[in-house]
Formats: C-alpha cells, structure tokens, sequence
C-alpha cells in the first residue's frame, strides 16, 4: 500500500515534532544564568565588524546547556550577537529542557543566524531527544516558525533517517529499518 504525498507529509512533520523540542535552543531558566565561555585562544576585536573567535577546545556553558567546539565565532552589531557558528568534529550541544528530558545534537558545523531566527547543522548530523532520533547531513530549525527542514546530499548519497519512539516507552528493541 502505498501513502499519499499528504500523509507521508503529515507522518514527517509529526515525527520532526517529536524529536526536536519546540525551543531547540534553551531551557527557559537557563536564560538567566551568567555563560561561562573557556577556549585555548580568544582573538577579539573591539570593531564590530570583525567577529570575536575562540579557538581549541572551546566550551560554553550556560545552565544546563554545554556546548563544546574546535571554534566559535560570534558575530556582534550594535552590542547585540547576530551570529555563532561552530565547527568541530563534530561540535556538540547537550541541554536538559523543561520537563528534564535531555537533548543532545551534533554537527560538523552549527550555524545560529539569529538575523532570522535559524539554526543550521551540516555535516554528519545528529538529534536526539526522548528515545527519539534524526540523522542526515543537513536539518535547518526555523526558531520563528517552528518549521525544521531535514535535507540529503544526492554526491554522498546521504539520506535523512528518523526513529521515533512510542510514547508508552515501552519500544521493543530492534534496528531502524534499512539498516
């Protein structure tokens, strides 16, 4: 039996529902911790046209959140950051949200453009949350709408693979399907 273009839709936007938290970002109280950012290097300008850069082993943390790199660099305009990219091999980012579920990602690059409100990770992507698994090569968070967009790359035949967890907890194990 083969599924509609509208249920397959429907089935992909549930399931990318299930695996990212709806503020992929944050814990809310974690908001209103000081961060502590330590890094090998630290190259800053006081002109805001060039980004501040921490280089090797760089963590930030803030609350529960941690997210550890090879680089970050965060760009500012008129005192505000607009951007942070981070690469690593892969950087990663572990927080625990507001019901206490961990949340765990990683990418080889993870790119907050905070002009509009997105996140980017590429290269070897990883989510999970709740049992609750997306990899691929790229996934793309709108923290606007609340829109994610999970894409392949045809040259390395990357393809975008979910695991979702039922909500009873009581999941049989096994291997996704097509492995």
């Amino acid at each position: 039996m083969k599924a509609s273009a509208a249920s397959l839709t429907a089935l992909l936007a549930i399931a990318l529902l299930a695996v990212l938290p709806a503020d992929l970002l944050a814990r809310s109280s974690d908001r209103n911790q000081p961060m502590d950012i330590d890094a090998d290097d630290f190259d800053h300008s006081l002109n805001e046209s060039q980004p501040t850069v921490f280089i090797g082993n760089v963590v930030i943390k803030q609350g529960t959140l941690d997210i550890r790199s090879v680089r970050a660099e965060v760009t500012v305009r008129n005192g505000e950051p607009t951007r942070a990219v981070l690469t690593g091999s892969p950087a990663t980012l572990k927080q625990e949200m507001d019901d206490g579920s961990p949340f765990n990602a990683r990418a080889n690059r993870i790119d907050y453009d905070l002009t509009v409100d997105t996140v980017t990770l590429t290269g070897d992507v990883s989510v999970r949350q709740d049992g609750n698994t997306m990899n691929g090569p790229r996934l793309v968070y709108n923290m606007r709408t609340g829109r994610v967009q999970a894409s392949s790359n045809a040259s390395d035949n990357g393809r975008v693979k979910l695991r979702i967890m039922p909500k009873n907890g009581n999941a049989a194990p096994g291997k996704p399907e097509g492995n």
